[in-house]
């Protein structure tokens, strides 16, 4: 099976509170969420558990999320032993941006691709972290965590994603192609290593 991980994580703060955005390493990790492709299971990492995911990340070769290399990457990076420049990056935002010019929402993407919608957001996250909602916290990341894995593995098995074109601003479903098997490496037969794990099982 391959060492590949689907990364998301939630944050203590916000950027309102390190100063903005260009400050992104000063956010403190609540907790981050993993699909992990080697063992076919869910996986939660708290602050205080940064050491066993970075036990993880060593054997990692492959990391695949939205929004990573200038979100969660740069926030987790203070927390880990491992240069996360040197492991291979999957950002399905940063394919999204390449190939139509501009951004577009995880929420839209796995709306459109999926016919899912995402459970929160991560100004909610923030609050449940601060209110000691931390059940809830562990499902909406991890909640994330699967919709990204299921857009992830839609795009490496058709090839494409979809998401809501505004041309002349009257909204309508666009196709993207994309081309995630060169990635992997196991091209020609990347959907096949693969088995779906139902959320909390």
């Amino acid at each position: 099976m391959p060492n590949h991980i689907v990364l998301d994580l939630e944050t203590q703060n916000l950027f309102s509170d390190v100063g903005g955005k260009d400050n992104v390493g000063k956010l403190l990790i609540s907790v981050a969420g993993v699909f992990n492709y080697q063992d076919n299971k869910f996986l939660t990492f708290y602050e205080k558990e940064m050491k066993a995911f970075d036990d993880l990340l060593k054997k990692t070769d492959l990391i695949i999320g939205f929004n990573i290399r200038h979100f969660d990457l740069p926030v987790l990076q203070k927390y880990v032993s491992v240069d996360l420049n040197k492991i291979p990056t999957l950002d399905i935002m940063v394919e999204v941006v390449d190939g139509i010019g501009h951004r577009v929402s995880l929420d839209d993407l796995a709306s459109n691709t999926l016919g899912k919608k995402k459970s929160a957001n991560g100004l909610l996250a923030v609050q449940y972290w601060r209110e000691g909602r931390i059940d809830e916290l562990k499902r909406y990341c991890l909640d994330d965590v699967r919709i990204t894995r299921d857009l992830y593995e839609h795009g490496l098995k058709n090839g494409e994603i979809k998401f809501t074109a505004r041309d002349a601003n009257l909204p309508y479903i666009k196709t993207l192609r994309v081309d995630w098997n060169k990635y992997t490496n196991s091209a020609g037969n990347n959907a096949s290593v693969y088995k779906v794990q139902n959320l909390f099982d």
